[in-house]
């Protein structure tokens, strides 16, 4: 029912920056909960980023909080993620989430509903 895609990878030295967006083809876009991850080779998923209905409310994993900014533009139905100061270690395929919540302040980082098919980030040293 929600479709995403993700666009915005490439190849990047260490310390550059990248800006990655998510475009959302579903009619409720403003009422889910969205969401980053990541996935490195050979290492499970891990969440990165989420943001609220309203965009009040984000949330980041720690090595990752000081550098990542996640924003949304509920007219456009579209996420991003800027990502600077970029290290080798976040080198992984990305993947854009979206997750029904019940209330507009919900900042999950597990339980989404619909997955992005993922694009390559990687930082070289």
């Amino acid at each position: 029912q929600e479709q995403l895609v993700e666009s915005g990878g490439g190849l990047v030295q260490a310390g550059g920056s990248l800006r990655l967006s998510c475009a959302a083809s579903g009619r409720t876009f403003s009422r889910y909960a969205m969401g980053w991850f990541r996935q490195a080779p050979g290492k499970e998923r891990e969440f990165v980023a989420a943001i609220s209905w309203s965009t009040l409310q984000t949330d980041y994993v720690d090595s990752v909080k000081d550098r990542f900014t996640i924003s949304r533009d509920n007219v456009r139905n579209t996420v991003y993620l800027q990502m600077n100061s970029l290290k080798p270690e976040d080198t992984a395929v990305y993947y854009c989430a979206a997750a029904q919540v019940r209330y507009e302040f919900q900042i999950p980082r597990y339980g989404y509903d619909y997955w992005g098919q993922g694009t390559q980030v990687t930082v070289s040293s």
